[in-house]
C-alpha cells in the first residue's frame, strides 16, 4: 500500500474512535475511555496501561488490567468475518521496535500525532 511504518501507526491512531461490535467482528469494547473523542488516548494507554488477556467466550483479545473496560488486539491472525486476515493489530504497535518508537512519540505528544495523520487523511500514501 506504500506505506512506512510511521504512517502505519499514525493510521492505527484511527481507533482513537469507536469500538469493536460482537456482532460484526467478534470482538467487543472500545479502545479507549471517550470512544467519540479524537484524541492521542489510545496511543497513551497503548503505551503506559498494563494489558492481559480477556477471560470471556470470543477470540483472544486484550483488556486493561486496571479497569477491564478497554480491549486492545493481540499480533496474531485472527479470523474475520470468514477469511484469514491479518488483521492491524494494536500490541504489534508496542512490540515492534520501529512502529514502538512512532507509538510512544504519539503517545506523548497529541500535536505531532494530529500533524502526522491529517497530512495522510489529506494526501495518502506518497507512493
Amino acid at each position: 500500500m506504500g506505506f512506512n511504518d510511521q504512517e502505519i501507526v499514525a493510521l492505527s491512531g484511527a481507533h482513537a474512535l469507536g469500538r469493536c461490535h460482537t456482532d460484526r467482528s467478534g470482538f467487543d469494547g472500545p479502545w479507549q475511555f471517550s470512544p467519540t473523542t479524537f484524541s492521542n488516548e489510545y496511543f497513551r494507554l497503548l503505551c503506559e496501561e498494563s494489558w492481559v488477556y480477556r477471560k470471556w467466550a470470543g477470540p483472544k483479545q486484550l483488556t486493561d488490567k486496571k479497569t477491564k473496560s478497554l480491549m486492545m488486539l493481540p499480533s496474531v491472525l485472527v479470523r474475520i468475518f470468514q477469511n484469514l486476515a491479518n488483521f492491524s493489530t494494536d500490541m504489534c504497535l508496542i512490540q515492534d521496535k520501529s512502529f514502538k518508537q512512532y507509538a510512544t512519540k504519539y503517545a506523548k505528544s497529541e500535536d505531532e500525532f494530529f500533524k502526522e495523520y491529517v497530512l495522510l487523511a489529506h494526501i495518502g500514501a506518497k507512493n
